[in-house]
């Protein structure tokens, strides 16, 4: 039996917790069980949580001298330092071999142990910067639900937890039997696409004169790099340098962007057909518009609009 132990801390977020319960812990009928799942804490007792209640815990970092597999489901604040003991005793624990395995905001716990440096690792879109500012040698992984390194695996936003779970269900019995769970769970056992799509767009700034803004306004006319930098007055190249400069990327990346962008926005609050929405946002036709979409956003449009405007609509290309 594979024994797979959660580390929880004060104050414990319960939906993450309940990711790993509800695929390691849970026992199903007509379901073979292959993992033994335990719970424990540094300071064994009452743990309050961020339901409101406390739990209790009655295993202590004793457990995870023992575990095949170590659970950190969420890091909260994730300012807080990792205490000394916590730390060996996960460091002990990936010497003889468990799986390190963080949900969300517990990625900054297994970034101080130093297992993840010069590696790639995933969190919530909201703290990506924040991973990447604490941690310069970690590779952060901001559009995957999530990553997994055989012996350490990292999931983005909380609900992510639940694919990498089932993932590592997958990696450990095969597709059937992660499938199996997942049904039981009423859930997809594989989710299409990335966290990219769950980004929300922002408008642009006016970081370049109020550029970004009007040429946010023109997206359904062929814009050229070219035309930007007329706009402004300046060559292209000198457009390019302050576009590298201000924003971090090129003036055709950035258009692209903002067209996909749109486009997200339309397949969330209209019903027009994938062809109009092309249109619209200037890459003229659906078949540019999937191809750049499923690039950036790692999904099709149709799939987009299914999950954000439920499936009650009708059948969208």
């Amino acid at each position: 039996m594979h024994r797979v132990v959660a580390l929880v801390r004060p104050v414990q977020s319960t939906f993450e917790l309940g990711c790993a319960a509800e695929v390691f812990g849970m026992a199903r009928a007509g379901v073979p069980r292959y993992y033994e799942f335990e719970v424990c804490a540094e300071k064994p007792g009452q743990v309050p949580t961020t339901a409101g209640y406390a739990m209790s815990v009655s295993k202590g970092l004793a457990a995870l001298d023992t575990a095949d597999t170590v659970i950190i489901p969420g890091w909260s604040p994730v300012e807080a330092p990792l205490p000394t003991r916590v730390r060996r005793a996960l460091l002990r624990a990936h010497a003889r071999g468990a799986r390190l395995v963080s949900i969300c905001s517990g990625v900054f716990a297994l970034a101080r142990t130093g297992l993840l440096d010069g590696r790639s690792a995933t969190t919530h879109w909201e703290r990506a910067e924040q991973l990447r500012r604490e941690f310069p040698r970690v590779r952060v992984a901001t559009d995957v639900l999530y990553v997994d390194h055989g012996d350490v695996a990292t999931s983005a936003g909380a609900g992510a937890g639940i694919d990498l779970c089932l993932h590592l269900v997958r990696q450990d019995h095969g597709p059937a039997h992660a499938a199996l769970i997942a049904r039981h769970m009423v859930m997809p056992p594989h989710r299409e696409g990335g966290q990219a799509q769950y980004v929300p767009t922002r408008p642009p700034g006016d970081e370049l004169d109020g550029l970004l803004a009007w040429a946010s306004q023109r997206l359904a006319t062929p814009l050229s790099v070219a035309d930007l930098a007329a706009h402004l007055g300046v060559s292209p190249r000198t457009l390019a340098r302050r576009f590298v400069e201000r924003l971090g990327t090129s003036p055709g990346a950035w258009l692209l962007s903002r067209r996909v962008a749109e486009a997200r926005t339309l397949l969330e609050s209209t019903d027009l057909p994938v062809e109009a929405i092309a249109v619209r946002v200037g890459l003229t036709s659906a078949v540019n518009l999937r191809r750049r979409f499923r690039a950036l956003v790692g999904t099709t449009p149709g799939a987009y609009r299914r999950a954000f405007r439920g499936s009650t609509m009708r059948p969208v290309a």
